[in-house]
């Protein structure tokens, strides 16, 4: 088991359960020293004193609250610990709530409650059941890390989770973030929804993280002394590329059919860019018009060549019979 970092109880109504806090996730992140280039010596950081300049140890080192710009009051991890505050060593659930009713932006860090000890199990079952029957989730208060936070209280796969929240007035109104409104057809709400409708998956656990991979490849290859991965063809993008929003809705349809191995209807729909139709004068000369303006021109020409043939002849004949007459 991971090592607990806080032990305490979870208090429902009159019921006590001791419990540790562990945590539910694991960092796998790829993690760098800060080193001098020119040795690769290890750079540190250290921590000095500002009024006498020498560097302090970790036991030295305290919490200090600024009162003013001229007086600081030091505050001891024993007296943080004696605070007259139910919730300092204790989960206070408040309330319960639906689970439906908490919007994801509030939850912060999670964390597994394990018994903490034989005399826990009982009330930890008694809690979960609860939990598992009632579809809800506890809200609950509990001081950690120097302050009191607010926290919820759901089950996964029979353990009890801990996810520290944020408080109401830790959440910024999107309002001032919310996009100018604008016309969108029905038809492509319906695209998206069909495309929606084609990646929705049931389970996440396929998921992996490629940028630590290729991080990781990088990492290997310097030390080996091999050439750098180069990025795949084809994984460039486009930059600020303006598309037809339809005909991007259509090929990812597209795409997610042929991922699942499904026939698409035959319809070809591709990403290409809006371009605006020629012009002709301020309009867009219709193909047919064009055909049937061409063809009337035509006839024009042939009726006014022959014309031009007729009177030449016309006037040979005059001159002919001219000469004769003489």
């Amino acid at each position: 088991m991971p090592r607990p970092l806080w032990a305490g109880a979870i208090s429902f109504g009159l019921v006590t359960i001791p419990v540790k806090i562990v945590s539910a996730t694991e960092d796998h992140d790829v993690h760098f020293h800060r080193v001098h280039l020119t040795d690769m010596g290890r750079v540190r950081t250290r921590k000095v004193c500002e009024i006498d300049g020498e560097v302090v140890s970790q036991d030295e080192i305290g919490k200090g609250y600024e009162v003013s710009r001229d007086e600081t009051v030091a505050v001891t991890d024993e007296e943080l610990e004696q605070m007259p505050l139910p919730t300092a060593k204790a989960i206070e659930i408040v309330a319960f709530v639906d689970a439906d009713s908490i919007d994801p932006v509030r939850i912060s860090d999670s964390y597994y409650l394990a018994v903490d000890g034989q005399v826990a199990v009982k009330p930890y079952t008694l809690l979960r059941k609860a939990l598992e029957r009632s579809s809800k989730v506890a809200v609950a208060k509990f001081a950690w890390h120097g302050r009191e936070r607010l926290g919820l209280l759901r089950i996964r796969e029979g353990a009890i989770v801990l996810h520290s929240m944020k408080w109401p007035d830790e959440v910024r109104d999107p309002q001032e973030l919310a996009p100018r409104a604008v016309e969108v057809g029905e038809e492509e709400i319906e695209q998206a929804l069909q495309l929606a409708d084609r990646m929705t998956i049931e389970d996440l656990s396929g998921f992996r993280d490629e940028y630590r991979q290729a991080l990781e490849d990088i990492i290997a290859a310097k030390a080996d002394g091999k050439p750098l991965p180069s990025p795949a063809e084809g994984e460039e993008k486009k930059a600020g590329e303006v598309v037809d929003l339809m005909a991007a809705l259509n090929a990812s349809v597209k795409a997610a059919k042929e991922s699942r191995g499904e026939n698409h209807d035959g319809q070809d729909a591709t990403v290409h860019e809006m371009r605006p139709a020629k012009k002709t004068g301020g309009r867009t000369a219709p193909a047919k018009k064009k055909a049937a303006s061409s063809k009337t021109t035509a006839a024009k020409k042939t009726s006014a060549s022959a014309s031009s043939r007729a009177k030449k002849s016309a006037g040979k004949k005059t001159a002919a019979k001219k000469r004769t007459a003489s």
